[in-house]
């Protein structure tokens, strides 16, 4: 039951965001038979290091959703503190519901129910606007964003080109 609330809400999703598009990015599913799984292409927002971009990565929604959020992962290289090594992104909004083990984040900030792919879309494109360096997913990236600018940039700059040369 679930899963076709799901799956009927995730249609829903993608047929607005395929009759009305939002700047920064584009969806579609992996496979046709396969509404849990979506490609996604984020385009590196301007005046920021990342503009020009242009950034692929991978949705993959749970049965329960809403109720539980997606997992995003870039397969496009990227370079930066909210993104693990493996190209999972690690935001708030991604976490699961409730209050934070760690106590870092307050539930409030956390996956709720009313997200939706273009919430979280904005949300990713603003990460890539402003690193959160206090909390990152790659210690390295967000060392390298404090300390060592100039080669930060260079790191980013050359995930761009790459970018650009798979389109």
């Amino acid at each position: 039951m679930a899963s076709s609330q799901a799956s009927l809400l995730l249609q829903k999703q993608l047929k607005d965001l395929c009759k009305h598009p939002v700047d920064g990015f584009s969806a579609g599913l992996v496979d046709e038979k396969n509404i849990f799984e979506w490609n996604v292409t984020i385009i590196g927002p301007p005046d920021t290091l990342y503009e020009g971009g242009f950034f692929n990565a991978i949705m993959s929604f749970p049965q329960n959703y809403p109720n539980s959020p997606p997992s995003v992962r870039f397969t496009s290289d990227m370079w930066h503190p909210n993104v693990y090594s493996d190209g999972r992104v690690c935001i708030s909004i991604l976490h699961p519901p409730g209050e934070d083990p760690s106590g870092y984040e307050l539930a409030s900030e956390r996956w709720t129910p009313v997200h939706t792919v273009e919430s979280i879309m904005l949300s990713i494109i603003s990460m890539l606007s402003g690193p959160n360096d206090e909390s990152p997913a790659n210690v390295e990236a967000a060392k390298e964003w404090r300390e060592k600018r100039d080669e930060f940039k260079k790191k980013v700059s050359r995930c761009v080109r790459k970018s650009q040369e798979m389109m």
